[in-house]
């Protein structure tokens, strides 16, 4: 009985075909690292007896692997305008501070300046495995979105526009309202007043100086 074949041609028992690791090259990597480590500790020492602040450790980031895209979500900065929100996490760090807190680089920028500087820096971007150059547009692209932006101004022109006709008949309305309202007070100011309401309010304007202690200013005589 012939003995079963892998697809590189070996034997398939054989493990031969798995990737082989240096360990002494990893090893010499290690140790590097804790070498490179060693002595930026020992700079920041040196540098924080001065009143200096210390180095930073300056991290790897991975290389991108495409132009920079554009957004194809929105960032709600407003979503939390004007409400309370109880903080959940006032002394940690992490989520749950005031702000706004980015998963993938695990920080919180107290303001929107702050985060949107911070979505658009370097940083972020090569997070994200996109560098800061952005693509160029070919010219068929550049129609579709000539196109498309015309097709939009065009749809908002249309819900914007009215009925003239009907907007004239409302307005000849009002104005015969206005008319006949102005009409109606101008006559109401040029009817003839009661006989008898003089009299009522001359006995009323009495009544009110005698009460407020007017009435003794008059001459007694008769």
């Amino acid at each position: 009985m012939s003995e079963k074949v892998g697809a590189y041609g070996n034997k398939a028992s054989e493990a031969g075909f798995r990737r082989k690791w240096d360990k002494e090259e990893y090893a010499q990597k290690a140790k590097e690292k804790d070498e490179e480590e060693r002595k930026r500790m020992q700079e920041n020492e040196e540098l924080m007896k001065k009143g200096k602040r210390p180095r930073k450790h300056k991290e790897e980031l991975p290389k991108p692997t495409e132009l920079m895209k554009q957004r194809e979500f929105d960032l709600e900065l407003d979503k939390n305008l004007n409400k309370t929100m109880i903080v959940q996490n006032a002394g940690g760090r992490g989520p749950g501070q005031p702000g706004f807190y980015c998963e993938l680089c695990q920080r919180t920028l107290k303001d929107t300046s702050a985060y949107l500087d911070h979505i658009n820096s370097r940083q972020h971007l090569r997070r994200l495995g996109q560098t800061t150059q952005i693509a160029r547009s070919t010219l068929d692209q550049v129609r579709a979105r000539i196109a498309l932006l015309r097709e939009k101004t065009k749809e908002a022109a249309t819900a914007r526009a009215f009925d003239f006709e009907k907007r004239l008949r409302d307005i000849r309305d009002a104005e015969e309202q206005a008319r006949a309202e102005k009409k109606r007070r101008k006559q109401e100011k040029q009817m003839p007043a009661e006989p008898g309401e003089e009299d009522v309010k001359v006995e009323e304007d009495e009544s009110m100086s005698a009460m407020m202690g007017f009435g003794g200013f008059g001459s007694s005589k008769k």
